[in-house]
């Protein structure tokens, strides 16, 4: 037994690096999890991560679910959730943006346009589970979900940008700029302009093992440049690049794509979308 391992009130202990040891991911694996809301360890005098048996085992689950069944985040939280594992969630906020005033705005949506959890769940392929919990803000949707959850209402995530100004400003400095952050922490989007305008330009951060969660598509094209780390890009799920620092890269909107940082780093990303359909 590892000396730096405690008992606190009977309870036995594991530090991160045997906690990741245990379940076989890495140290950042563990970290981004907790970023995401799946896993809430136990913090000690000094800070330091600590999990408990049942950490332990809830991590093993969290495992399989991201690397067997392929889910999201956003869908492993509701499936904890559905099975009374998953922690309980701290008042979280995305920038401007809180991430439980994206579930009621998406069910005004779907009532405004007279549509059931059935009808949209065709029109988008999400579960109708989800959706229901994405709108009584049980469930974060993943960048892929809510953009099609946006199409699906005839707008797009612009409309999830809270406190937008009517007007057009010139300059937007980074204290000014609109935040959205749909799946927790793994994926950041800050506005860079506001009003409207022909290009959208956002400023991606992406944590590691953060993405898009799924393949989406819309009308326009798009065009990123690598700031910091390395994205993964799939296209039509046929083409495949591996976009690093330095790198530029330009698609047509219209074909189906999903992304994700396979680095160990933060990644960011200068994506442009025009016209403004994303």
């Amino acid at each position: 037994m590892s000396d730096r391992r405690r008992k606190q009130s009977g309870v036995k202990l594991f530090t991160i690096s045997e906690a990741a040891r245990l379940v076989g991911v890495s140290e950042a694996t563990l970290r981004l999890w907790e970023r995401e809301g799946l896993i809430r360890p136990i913090r000690s005098q000094g800070r330091y991560r600590q999990y408990t048996e049942r950490d332990i085992a809830l991590l093993k689950e969290i495992k399989y679910l991201r690397q067997v069944k392929k889910l999201n985040a956003a869908g492993i939280r509701y499936v904890l959730e559905l099975k009374g594992t998953a922690p309980r969630a701290s008042s979280l906020t995305s920038g401007n943006t809180p991430l439980d005033s994206i579930g009621p705005k998406l069910r005004a949506l779907r009532e405004k346009h007279g549509l059931t959890l059935r009808e949209v769940s065709e029109r988008t392929s999400l579960s109708i589970s989800f959706i229901s919990a994405v709108e009584r803000s049980q469930a974060t949707p993943s960048v892929a979900a809510l953009q099609k959850l946006a199409a699906a209402y005839q707008t797009t995530l612009l409309h999830f940008f809270e406190a937008l100004s009517g007007g057009e400003k010139k300059l937007v400095r980074p204290s000014e700029r609109k935040v959205l952050q749909p799946d927790q922490e793994g994926v950041k989007m800050e506005l860079l302009v506001e009003g409207t305008r022909m290009m959208e330009p956002h400023l991606f951060t992406v944590a590691p093992g953060a993405g898009s969660g799924g393949a989406y598509a819309h009308e326009g094209e798009e065009f990123l440049f690598i700031l910091q780390g390395t994205i993964e890009i799939w296209l039509d799920e046929v083409e495949r690049y591996t976009l690093q620092p330095g790198d530029s890269f330009y698609f047509s909107s219209s074909t189906p794509h999903r992304w994700q940082n396979i680095g160990d780093e933060q990644a960011v990303i200068l994506w442009i979308n025009t016209p403004a359909t994303f």
